[in-house]
């Protein structure tokens, strides 16, 4: 189940753009509780968080438009009420894809500054021209981070500085002990994509994961951006896989190679723990290599 919902995803992970109702015709949306008052939907694109109970539900990202309703409907068999707010763990339309209408819909939609600036822009994600999408854009924003007192639990909403790209937020549920990491954390996907166009920065991830696994203990239910759920030792896993990896690259960069010579000597090769899926060895050097020379900007 957990391959196939990995391999399922791919595809929608192409270009992070928006989704036609085609394309969309046969996914299913499977919803898992992980805690009181905390569930997880599985669909297309990225997994999305859900808080709910009598003081409302809050989702943490809303995947593609053409899923919305579908993704109301399993909102409901949970025994919960339409969504009153909804927070983008960062700017990515298998992220925020829904936010149209589910904001035409009474949602308050919530996000990190970079979130609405990126919105509002538009720009380019592997080559893909990304419009500007001015109905989507959030209506409260901020900067290091902001909590909701919800449903008996504190739900912290951190920026821990980005990563995946300028943009990313954390979501902790303190009571129920469950952090949603974003794109910060691809989960049985080997390689993560690291927007470096966006702002991201394989360097600053690394930063980004060990403040999010300081945070939580053994016992903590993981939703990552995209995979099936996960355990702090998950997380510490793919954060050694990817500091390895950063390692060998930067040792070739501080030789002074060229990227072209550094994808040659195959850095990388033999680490990945789950290869040949969406972000290959070159695609991850190439991204290194762009963190380590300082490219991509943030807002």
């Amino acid at each position: 189940m957990h391959r196939l919902l990995v391999v399922a995803s791919i595809a929608a992970l192409s270009t992070a753009a928006p989704a036609n109702a085609q394309d969309m015709a046969d996914v299913e949306i499977r919803a898992e509780q992980v805690a009181p008052g905390v569930a997880v939907l599985f669909g297309r694109g990225g997994n999305i968080g859900v808080s709910h109970g009598e003081d409302g539900t809050i989702l943490i990202d809303d995947q593609y438009a053409p899923l919305t309703e579908r993704i109301q409907a399993a909102i409901a068999d949970l025994g919960a009420s339409p969504a009153r707010f909804v927070v983008n763990t960062h700017w990515h339309g298998d992220h925020t894809g829904g936010n149209e209408n589910l904001a035409e819909d009474g949602a308050t939609i919530v996000a990190h500054d970079n979130v609405r600036i990126r919105l509002a822009e538009g720009g380019e994600i592997r080559g893909n021209a990304i419009a500007p999408r001015p109905d989507a854009l959030p209506v409260i924003t901020y900067d290091t981070g902001m909590t909701f007192h919800v449903n008996g639990d504190t739900v912290d909403v951190i920026y821990l500085g980005g990563g995946h790209t300028d943009g990313d937020s954390v979501v902790f549920w303190r009571e129920a002990n469950v952090l949603h990491m974003g794109d910060l954390f691809f989960h049985e996907f080997g390689w993560p994509f690291i927007d470096v166009d966006s702002g991201g920065n394989a360097l600053q991830l690394l930063t980004s994961l060990d403040l999010a696994i300081a945070m939580i203990d053994e016992e903590t239910a993981v939703i990552p951006g995209h995979g099936p759920m996960a355990t702090r030792a998950d997380l510490v896993a793919y954060r050694t896989m990817l500091s390895m990896g950063i390692d060998r690259v930067r040792a070739l960069h501080d030789e002074g190679r060229s990227l072209e010579e550094a994808i040659a000597a195959k850095p990388v090769e033999g680490i990945n723990l789950h290869p040949n899926l969406f972000s290959q060895d070159d695609d991850f050097v190439t991204a290194v290599f762009g963190s380590l020379d300082g490219h991509g900007h943030t807002h």
